[in-house]
């Protein structure tokens, strides 16, 4: 069965905020939709008579099996686009969520399997995300959030949380990307930043809020 681009970007959504809670609201889809509660009661409508999602009373709703492998189709060809983009064509890491938005749309197969095969089947997106395979299996990375790791350790960059231009321009400005190795120098009680040295670059200081976005492993 063929599926909207709308209808995509809400099956996407939802599988995005199922990795924080087991079920999904209406206002919080509504939220990283950027659309009104109204328009997303509406699509969950058609998506329910497509058996693509079930709905608990008073608790919200979630993915079935078989929107679920959608998701991770659509996840999947996601990913592998940004690799493309950035490893293939030299695009920034900045720079490719919203291509990559776009490109996941074209659900050929036989495209994506030609793809997979070019890029040499990698496992992981220039964020560091995991590429679901053919047949919708996620390796698990074992990681930590910067914001976990105490003082005086060394760490490896493996991914970053918040794909947004403005934190990855950030980071880039710091000289940070997946597989930087850095020293935690000291964390601060009073609001929870943490000041880190990466190579021969000065060091520096980053929020916690920041922190908690990105995911390292021990050197």
């Amino acid at each position: 069965m063929n599926y909207t681009v709308s209808e995509e970007n809400y099956i996407k959504s939802i599988y995005h905020l199922q990795q924080q809670t087991a079920t999904v609201t209406t206002n919080s889809l509504a939220n990283e939709l950027r659309t009104k509660p109204a328009s997303v009661t509406d699509m969950l409508k058609k998506l329910q008579t497509k058996e693509l999602v079930e709905y608990e009373k008073y608790r919200g709703f979630k993915l079935n099996a078989t929107g679920n492998k959608i998701a991770l189709c659509i996840v999947r060809r996601h990913r592998l686009w940004e690799f493309f983009l950035v490893n293939k064509l030299g695009f920034e890491w900045d720079k490719v969520h919203d291509i990559a938005e776009e490109l996941e749309h074209v659900s050929s197969p036989e495209l994506i399997k030609k793809l997979d095969i070019f890029l040499n089947f990698p496992q992981t997106d220039p964020h560091g995300d995991p590429i679901p395979d053919t047949n919708g299996k996620i390796v698990v990375i074992k990681q930590l959030s910067l914001a976990e790791i105490t003082a005086k350790k060394n760490v490896v960059i493996s991914s970053v949380s918040n794909h947004s231009p403005a934190m990855l321009e950030m980071l880039k400005h710091y000289h940070i990307g997946i597989g930087t190795s850095l020293k935690v120098n000291k964390q601060f009680a009073f609001d929870g930043s943490i000041e880190i040295k990466v190579a021969q670059q000065a060091p520096c200081i980053i929020s916690e809020q920041v922190a908690k976005n990105i995911f390292v492993h021990h050197d």
